[in-house]
């Protein structure tokens, strides 16, 4: 191990790689002292890529990974200084192997102790927990553990997730680089405690939340083929929100190095799907209900399902003799006394909109004054999660509406609101949602919130319970929440009353309206939310995830991939087995040796990079195009989308190259020859028909253009909002498609683009054209090389591929399709940029020259 201090993330350093297989089941210490930490290994070339044909394995074992584990741990009091470890039974992540039912389906824990455990204990503390409860513990130094945890999740993630910016020192943390370094070295840490667990072959990795979101990218970096699912428990942040934090494409990047992205609600997945296509330009699809985002030759699903309660837990809680004692002594407290209990469960921090709650309360109370003395609030304050200033306001403005309200309201043996932020057992809770006639959850802003479903099966209870309320076991049950439209159980209850917490006016009529709602509504309600509640539970959210995850991961096998880049900007390339990187001394060598060749050349994004702002040919392009012209035994032609006054105009030094404008609709064998055409004239009247069409959705698009070209229209979005210009790009596509449904036209969609032109044309008719030409001429060629970047040149590709078994090509031809970057194509090779390309062109024309010179 060597200590590193990283002033920039994409410093990460390479380091020695990994062993595979099965590891020792003793799991030594990662990390005792403070910034030291194992190296990673940041040559992409040595990331370890698993062998195409391995087989596929059904799933019999799952490592789950959170910043905590399932675990209780305490000292002994016999003085022994021994420790005493049990479940967490009220942990999610153990709630989730229950919830699976599979006994065959082994679970391993990867996570943080709660308490410190001394270096020196730390062996045979992690031998227990590996060999009694299969977990894993991930050991930190109390320094690093603050500075990542209660640092940057707690102060500078966790706000800005729940839509907090930090704009000025007192709202939130501002973005510290060292505490993201620590972020990022705990995330390291817990790679190398999984590295010694998985068997990367048939493992499947199950990553939760936020305070993990770099991980991905150091287990990829180690086995690009690892089966890794994430979800994430709280919000995702608008675009506008994400794009202020500093490492917003490093995190971006790690999550995509998952095989499976999971998020509570759709307006998560929506926002997180934004912040791709706005920071990254990635887009996504939706094929038969899945949704997914192409990445580099990976299609990253994305799961949209919010979490379930275990209903085995709940109601084996439901049935304890504390729990009914409780409620006996609740009852006698509330019920005896003619008062209405009204619920909050919460935690105490900035959020969860205690405070919000209380001045509903209050205004309640004000405006319905007979409702004095008959209703009590109970206020369960669970313990803060997190420090700091936030947490101490909170508390004292908690305190100081509480004691206004009583004083206000309150009289003798009538407190209003009852405020308990002492640490409550799990059945104390249960209890009080027992005797409760409305819950209340005014959170300003929550990933999940387990809160309603947890009431709402408690209001079901059973018949001991159910006799002790005073209510027959047949009898209907009621239940009423009044929840926040910000929290992502919110969709999932429909007949909730939904509020805006920040409405104080609003949230007091809501729970006025639910006192007084009639008793057969109330019934109504509690009956389609227990339905939902009850179906939806742990087990089928974790069985779901996990279906889903095996479904992504299924064609891992089939594919060859690929590492590239460096520290988080990491990412795997997956690839078909057969393409590969054209060789360019292969290609020089079928070059010298072959006598009829046939080049065909894209421009655009091809010989002419995409970003380029002047897209005319250097005098360098021009050059080498007309060294390979001189040479007699090519026959080569550039295939453009561009009108054919441009490429002519631009290629007029160009004598003896063949131009095909506007993918193929015009072309000519050489510039003194007349433009002829591959198809049929076009009748263009329905010209008339798109333009207007594309002009109103141009004139209410700020940022797009329209190309008219001869034969066809383009509409181009390219300097548009990406997400305003995609949703304008489909409706424009589904009303082209409509109004010219009679007319001799096809409609498609490219990259920014929505374009029109006559049907039939194609840049694959380009190539049936030379290619049968030749054939004519008794010269088929033995040399066939294609070049191209987008969809339109996937035409080109698959004639260039299939010629391969006919009489247009010579027996043995060498042939040659090209596409640029690594991504699924028709095409058999890649080359990684178009600077790459004329360097091949240029070793072609050198070859050429010799030629032509001897």
């Amino acid at each position: 191990m060597v200590s590193r201090s990283y002033s920039n993330l994409l410093e990460l350093a390479s380091g020695e790689s990994p062993s595979f297989g099965r590891m020792s089941r003793r799991i030594p210490r990662i990390m005792t002292v403070a910034g030291i930490m194992s190296d990673i290994d940041d040559d992409p070339s040595e990331s370890v890529c698993s062998d195409p044909s391995s087989s596929s394995m059904p799933m019999d074992r799952i490592i789950i990974v959170a910043n905590q584990l399932p675990i209780r741990a305490q000292r002994k009091s016999d003085g022994s200084k021994s420790w005493i470890f049990s479940w967490d039974e009220n942990s999610l992540l153990l709630q989730l192997r229950d919830g699976l039912g599979d006994d065959e389906i082994e679970v391993i824990y990867v996570g943080c102790l709660k308490e410190e455990v001394h270096p020196n204990e730390q062996d045979e503390v992690s031998q227990i927990l590996l060999e009694t409860f299969k977990c894993v513990p991930t050991f930190l130094p109390p320094d690093l553990f603050s500075r990542y945890y209660h640092g940057f999740c707690k102060q500078q993630l966790w706000p800005l997730f729940h839509y907090m910016l930090p704009l000025s020192p007192d709202l939130g943390g501002r973005f510290n680089r060292s505490l993201w370094q620590a972020y990022v070295s705990v995330n390291k840490i817990f790679a190398d405690r999984i590295m010694e667990v998985i068997n990367p072959e048939d493992d499947f990795v199950w990553v939760h939340d936020y305070h993990l979101m770099a991980l991905p990218t150091f287990l990829r970096k180690r086995f690009n083929k690892v089966k890794l699912g994430f979800f994430l428990h709280s919000p995702f942040p608008s675009s506008e929100i994400y794009k202020t934090l500093p490492i917003r494409e490093e995190l971006l990047r790690a999550l995509l190095n998952s095989d499976l992205i999971g998020f509570h609600t759709f307006d998560y997945a929506r926002h997180f799907l934004s912040c791709c296509s706005r920071m990254l330009g990635l887009t996504y699809e939706s094929k038969r209900g899945y949704m997914g985002i192409e990445y580099c030759g990976r299609t990253v699903s994305i799961k949209i399902l919010p979490v379930g309660i275990h209903m085995g837990q709940l109601q084996s809680v439901l049935s304890l003799p504390e729990t009914e004692a409780k409620v006996k002594e609740l009852i006698t407290q509330f019920r005896d006394q003619d008062r209405i209990m009204l619920l909050g469960v919460d935690d105490m921090d900035i959020f969860k909109g205690i405070s919000l709650k209380l001045l509903a309360m209050e205004q309640l109370l004000t405006q319905h004054p007979e409702w004095q003395g008959k209703i009590v609030l109970v206020q369960i304050a669970n313990p803060a999660r997190g420090k700091g200033k936030d947490v101490k306001e909170v508390q004292a403005e908690t305190n100081a509406a509480v004691k206004r309200i009583n004083k206000t309201f309150g009289k003798p043996g009538y407190d209003p609101v009852v405020l308990i932020d002492a640490p409550l057992k799990f059945y104390e809770k249960v209890a009080y949602y027992v005797v409760a006639e409305c819950c209340l959850v005014t959170a300003v802003r929550d990933g999940m919130n387990l809160i309603p479903y947890e009431y709402i099966i408690s209001r079901q209870g059973n018949d001991r319970l159910n006799k002790l309320l005073g209510q027959e076991p047949s009898a209907p049950k009621k239940s009423m929440l009044v929840i926040s439209e910000f929290i992502g159980c919110s969709p999932s209850l429909s007949g909730a009353i939904r509020v805006n917490p920040w409405n104080i006016e609003s949230v007091a009529d809501a729970m006025d309206s639910a006192l007084e709602m009639a008793e057969p509504e109330k019934q109504l309600r509690h009956e389609k939310h227990y339905r939902y509640v009850s179906t939806h539970d742990v087990g089928y959210w974790a069985r779901s995830f996990l279906q889903d995850l095996e479904r992504t991961c299924r064609d891992h096998s089939k594919r060859r991939c690929w590492g590239i880049g460096f520290g988080l900007s990491f990412r795997v390339v997956a690839l078909d087995p057969n393409f590969k990187k054209l060789s360019l001394e292969r290609i020089v060598s079928a070059y010298k040796r072959t006598t009829t060749r046939a080049i065909l050349l894209d421009y655009d994004g091809t010989l002419m990079p995409q970003a380029s702002i002047d897209k005319s040919p250097s005098s360098k392009s021009i050059d080498i195009i007309n060294s390979l012209c001189r040479d007699k035994n090519n026959m080569v032609f550039l295939v453009s989308a561009r009108s054919r006054n441009t490429v002519a105009e631009w290629f007029s030094e160009c004598e003896k190259l063949g131009l095909a404008a506007e993918h193929g609709y015009f072309l000519r064998l050489t510039r003194d020859a007349e433009w002829e055409t591959c198809v049929p004239v076009a009748d263009i009247t329905w010209k008339q028909i798109a333009e207007p069409v594309m002009q109103l959705y141009t004139e209410t698009t700020d940022g797009s253009t329209i190309e008219d070209k001869e034969t066809s229209l383009v509409w181009c979005y390219e300097d548009a909002d990406p997400d305003f210009g995609s949703c304008q790009a489909k409706e424009l596509l589904d009303h082209l498609e409509s109004v010219l449904a009679n007319e001799p036209v096809t409609v498609k969609s490219g990259q920014s683009i929505v374009e029109v032109k006559p049907q039939g044309v194609s840049k694959g008719l380009v190539a049936k054209h030379l290619l049968s030409i030749m054939q004519e001429n008794e010269t088929s060629p033995d040399f066939v090389l294609c070049i191209g970047d987008d969809r339109s040149d996937e035409d080109m590709f698959e004639v260039i591929v299939t010629s391969m078994a006919g009489p247009s090509l010579a027996q043995n031809a060498e042939v040659f399709a090209c596409t640029v970057g690594r991504k699924p194509s028709k095409a058999k090779y890649y080359l990684d940029d178009t600077a790459e390309i004329v360097r091949l062109m240029q070793g072609l024309a050198s070859v050429s020259e010799q030629t032509v010179t001897v």
